[in-house]
Order: structure tokens, then C-alpha cells, then sequence
């Protein structure tokens, strides 16, 4: 993870000893040690430390959610500082502009809208844009009074992988746990419209306020979601580098 070379350090009194006897033979002393640095490296912000702060549940939601219709209602949505978060199954939304993976014949229940549209006016494309599905504002639940909207970044964690994306469309007021076919491949999951997916144990964390702009940008969600999960996270901003002297 760091630009560092693995090479042994010999001990002071022998690398002054290599010194001395490299100069009086005449050979260059200084193309033994680099002197351009080495590239810097922000460290990653693990599955594992993003977990670490969603361990207790505070409910922010006056009702509990299913995971599919006909289960009980057993999942709450929770809130933190600079976060809410749920933990839930994941199932695939095609939803958004047809593609090769996502389109009628593939997905019985296939639409051509999103609740959120690219900045040209565009449905989203499930396909290519890593992105979860919130539910509908209710009396269960209103997600912008918590500073969850269109656009908003979240991390998707299952397992020890961490898939960044935008709240990019809106499912049934009672229902949560749904993501984009973009956002289970990025997971390793199984992304059948039908059968993929995970039957539970994937972690929702959306912070709160924070925006993807234009909503289809993805390096934009990965780079405020890298940041503000670090944030989250408390975890230290880690560099290597040297300067040669």
C-alpha cells in the first residue's frame, strides 16, 4: 500500500563504513540513495472501520421496515453523527435506462424511471451507476429531514468490501434493501435481477447532507464518500513518502 522500497537498512556504523570505503573508490555516493520521493498514498478506509461505528442503533425511523413483502418488520433505520444507516438484504433494482443486463426480458419488474434523473433529464442507468434505493417519504420515515435526498453519497458495505454510491431512486414506503445492478457487482454479489443480490447482511451508511454532483458523476461519489468515510471513520489520513534528506 505504500511506494516504499523493501530493502535492509545496514546498521549506522556499517553504512558509514560502506560510505567511506565508496568514496575513496572513487564511486558515486549518492545513486545509492533515491532522492525524488516516493508517490503518496491516502489509506482506504477498510469495511471493517466503517462497521466499527454502526455497531448500536439509535432509531430515527418511527416504524420498522421489511426486507420483502410478507416478511416481519424488523429493521429500523438508525442515525449517528454525520450519518444514518440500516442494515437489511439486498435486492437488485434494473430500474432506469435499458441496457444489455437491464431491461424487460431480464427483469419482470423492470422500469424505465428513476425517482432521481441524470443531469440531462435522463433516468439513471442501474447498469453503470453504483446507486441504492431509499424508501418513499411516509409517516415511517422522511428521508430529507434527515438530510437524505437525490444524489446523497453512501457506502454499501458486505463482507469485507466497500461499493461508494449516490441515493439514486425511491421503493415502496414499507420496503428496505435495494441496490443497483452496478452496486451488487461492485459487492461481488450475484446481480440476476431475479435470484442476485445478498439475503441479508449488507450495511447502508448515507451522510447526511453530502451530494454527488452531477448525480451520474461516480468518481464524484467516490471521492466525497472516500472522505467523508474517513471522517466517519476517524481513521488517519496515512502518507508515505520520503524527501531525500
Amino acid at each position: 500500500m505504500s511506494g516504499l522500497l523493501n530493502v535492509p537498512v545496514p546498521s549506522l556504523p556499517l553504512a558509514a563504513t560502506g560510505l567511506l570505503l565508496l568514496a575513496q573508490a572513487g564511486q558515486p555516493v549518492a545513486s545509492h540513495f533515491p532522492h525524488e520521493p516516493v508517490a503518496r498514498h491516502e489509506r482506504t478506509v477498510a469495511a471493517a472501520d466503517l462497521l466499527a461505528k454502526v455497531r448500536g442503533c439509535v432509531p430515527i425511523s418511527r416504524r420498522y421496515y421489511r426486507s420483502d413483502a410478507g416478511a416481519p418488520a424488523r429493521i429500523p433505520v438508525c442515525g449517528t453523527e454525520g450519518a444514518v444507516f440500516w442494515t437489511a438484504d439486498l435486492d437488485i433494482d434494473c430500474d432506469g435506462r435499458p441496457g444489455a443486463h437491464c431491461n424487460r426480458r431480464t427483469d419482470p419488474w423492470f422500469s424505465r424511471a428513476t425517482a432521481y434523473q441524470q443531469s440531462d433529464g435522463r433516468p439513471l442507468s442501474a447498469e453503470t451507476l453504483p446507486y441504492i434505493v431509499v424508501p418513499a417519504p411516509s409517516s415511517r420515515w422522511k428521508p430529507r429531514e434527515h438530510g437524505v435526498r437525490g444524489g446523497s453519497v453512501a457506502a454499501v458495505v458486505h463482507g469485507d468490501r466497500v461499493q461508494y454510491a449516490v441515493v439514486g431512486d425511491a421503493g415502496p414506503a414499507d420496503l428496505i434493501g435495494e441496490a443497483s445492478y452496478a452496486t451488487a457487482a461492485g459487492l461481488g454479489l450475484p446481480t440476476d435481477p431475479r435470484r442476485g443480490g445478498a439475503p441479508s447482511g449488507v450495511t447502508y451508511i448515507v451522510f447526511k447532507n453530502s451530494r454527488a454532483t452531477p448525480i451520474e458523476d461516480h468518481a464524484a461519489a467516490v471521492e466525497t464518500g472516500e472522505r467523508l468515510a474517513r471522517r466517519f471513520a476517524g481513521t488517519a489520513v496515512r502518507r508515505a513518502r520520503t524527501d531525500g534528506r
